[in-house]
């Protein structure tokens, strides 16, 4: 790539990271390309912790609220818009700085994405109706039946990760295991990229989620929450999804004193952190590691071997 080898950088919640992003493309001549499943929605601006107006300022950010609400957006097609503006890096000579704390983002971006069809929403419910009334146990032990080669590779006390197999096979007539197979390459290979971890220390992580909390209460984050409860949106759709959303909902709602919704919102933004963090050190075990957004040690890091 003209502009250099792409950089990944991955994190936590409130570990820093748009920061990062925006001094290294200040630094090396780059444009921040965002991978947070969240922050791609339009009416999260506050709520997702969008990089601010003057950090969008000091260079160019791609990917951040282009998204309707009410879109059912999925890792491939981030990976689509993400291949185009990778084009446009190359055709202006800009390094990609892709940042974000979507895991699954990184994980198929460097390791592929099987092309499954969007699972209709009919057969999503479906699903969920027949788990809910024949229990994990019977609902798995069905699966195993029908698809002993995807069960055999998955966590069969796993609801989410046994529902997920059992919708491709209704919907599509063929097992994961099957569309699995036929991964296409990478976008970005991992050998193509330099990858930075962000792994705070969590006692200070935790306080940095709980005063960004409060400041998305300060700045307004009540009033952007009632615009997209207006809107009427299935709750179950992926933007409603937002860490914070279901507990200012409520409280908006009549249900709690916002005192309680505030309290709920820094509780589910640690336990997401800490899954986070989690899930990075299991699937990211061979990224560089930074103890914080530090512009000099993430340059140290891209000098080993050299970008």
């Amino acid at each position: 790539m003209s502009g250099g080898r792409p950089v990944l950088i991955a994190g936590p919640t409130a570990s820093g990271k748009s920061g990062l992003a925006v001094a290294l493309a200040e630094r090396l001549g780059g444009m921040v390309i965002n991978a947070d499943s969240q922050q791609v929605y339009a009416g999260w601006r506050i709520l997702s912790a969008r990089p601010s107006e003057a950090e969008m300022a000091r260079a160019e950010h791609r990917l951040f609220g282009h998204v309707a609400m009410d879109a059912d957006y999925s890792v491939g097609r981030w990976l689509a818009d993400l291949a185009q503006v990778l084009e446009d890096c190359r055709a202006r000579g800009l390094r990609p700085i892709i940042a974000g704390g979507t895991g699954l983002y990184f994980k198929a971006l460097t390791q592929g994405l099987a092309e499954i069809p969007p699972i209709p929403q009919a057969v999503r419910k479906a699903g969920e109706a027949r788990l809910e009334a024949a229990g994990l146990a019977e609902f798995a032990a069905e699966l195993s039946r029908r698809d002993p080669e995807t069960f055999a590779a998955l966590d069969p006390a796993n609801p989410v990760r046994v529902l997920r197999a059992w919708e491709v096979l209704e919907a599509t007539g063929r097992g994961l295991a099957a569309w699995k197979r036929e991964t296409p390459p990478p976008l970005l290979p991992l050998a193509e990229v330099a990858t930075l971890r962000i792994e705070p220390e969590r006692e200070a992580l935790y306080a940095a989620c709980e005063a960004r909390l409060d400041a998305m209460v300060a700045g307004g984050v009540l009033e952007e929450v009632a615009a997209v409860r207006a809107m009427g949106l299935d709750p179950e759709s992926p933007a409603m999804k937002a860490v914070g959303a279901p507990e200012f909902m409520a409280h908006l709602a009549g249900e709690i004193p916002l005192d309680e919704a505030v309290a709920k919102a820094k509780l589910a933004t640690r336990r997401y952190a800490k899954r986070q963090l989690t899930w990075a050190r299991q699937q990211m075990a061979d990224w560089q590691v930074l103890a914080g957004p530090d512009l000099e040690a993430a340059l140290a890091c891209l000098r080993e071997p050299g970008p």
